[in-house]
């Protein structure tokens, strides 16, 4: 495990299965349709059982860049108290937005978690898998979103864990961590 103190908080890096944490909140990364689907999304699927995909219909789906909020069903069990659904961008090329979206669519996690009044909080790498968006760039733009949304004052959240599915994805976490605190991370 890597880790770094921004604030009051920490941001820690793991390479591990999103769905065996057992935190406030996970994050998937979902399609715009809130349908389920492979990679992450599908895992905190099958994790959460059924009725999550029922509460998934019941929001009409999610723009790109947004976040919603659902319960978390059968990873209760593990203490988990929500799923929030985030919509990352498909990558093309940069030339569309994507970045800003990208940003927008950890931050909506975010707020989403704090207006829950959840302290902790698990990420995956969102639209570095089928979406194609570039890790080392999405690792850096994630790592800016979350440590400046945890330098502001007043929110709740006081842990935040990125897991991280490979090696690479941990290292391109670990560097861009790296960069934003100016050491070693």
């Amino acid at each position: 495990m890597i880790s770094a103190r921004i604030g009051g908080a920490v941001i820690e890096l793991v390479q591990a299965d999103l769905v065996t944490l057992s935190l406030d909140a996970l994050v998937t990364a979902a399609n715009a349709g809130l349908k389920g689907g492979g990679g992450v999304d599908g895992a905190v699927h099958r994790a959460a059982g059924p009725r999550l995909l029922e509460a998934c219909r019941a929001l009409n789906g999610c723009a790109v860049g947004d976040a919603k909020l659902t319960g978390a069903f059968e990873l209760e069990s593990q203490g988990v108290k929500a799923v929030i659904h985030a919509v990352g961008p498909v990558w093309q090329g940069g030339r569309r937005a994507e970045d800003h979206l990208l940003a927008s669519a950890y931050r909506r996690a975010l707020e989403v978690a704090d207006g829950a009044g959840f302290a902790s909080i698990g990420f995956p790498s969102i639209s570095t898998g089928a979406y194609g968006f570039p890790v080392d760039r999405a690792a850096t733009l994630a790592v800016e979103t979350v440590a400046g949304f945890l330098l502001e004052p007043g929110h709740h959240v006081t842990r935040v864990v990125f897991a991280l599915f490979g090696p690479s994805s941990l290292e391109a976490f670990s560097e861009a961590l790296s960069a934003f605190t100016g050491e070693g991370a």
